[in-house]
């Protein structure tokens, strides 16, 4: 229910602020706000992105917990999804996703909503003891009744 309320009010907030503003600066400044904010958005999730980008490596790279960084990195996604949105609302929360302060605030609160029962990092799962004398591996079956129908191209090859 709350997913439905979200996309039936985002837009209709969204018509409203396009019809506030557009009123209160005119149309062709109020598109090119909303071209601005999308390029600037693009190019600050592409910064941000890459320094998630770096701090996961780090993590994996250290053998350290990666759900801070990997929860960053998908914050900065969403922030990027709505910066491209068209829409005032939109990007208001798409940039205030890009700054960091405000990710470990959702991050926090996150934490505190979602339980996470087992989490373990660089341990080999336990594996069943198999058989050394087995083989796994796929196969089909060739029809040795079927003829190509065209002719040899001339090229041959020696085995």
């Amino acid at each position: 229910m709350w997913l439905f309320l979200a996309f039936l009010a985002v837009p209709v907030v969204e018509i409203a602020l396009f019809i506030q503003v557009g009123g209160a600066i005119g149309l062709w400044p109020t598109l090119a706000i909303v071209i601005l904010t999308a390029v600037l958005g693009a190019w600050l999730v592409r910064t941000q992105g890459r320094l998630a980008m770096n701090d996961l490596r780090r993590s994996f790279s250290e053998l350290d917990d990666p759900t801070e960084p990997l929860a960053h990195g998908a914050m900065i996604l969403v922030a990027g999804a709505l910066l491209l949105t068209p829409g005032f609302f939109t990007d208001a929360v798409g940039f205030a996703l890009l700054m960091p302060p405000v990710r470990v605030a959702v991050l926090a609160y996150l934490r505190k909503r979602v339980h996470v029962t087992r989490f373990e990092m660089g341990h080999d799962a336990p594996r069943p003891p198999q058989d050394p004398g087995i083989i796994d591996g796929e196969y089909h079956e060739v029809d040795p009744s079927k003829r190509p129908t065209h002719k040899p191209s001339g090229w041959t090859t020696r085995h």
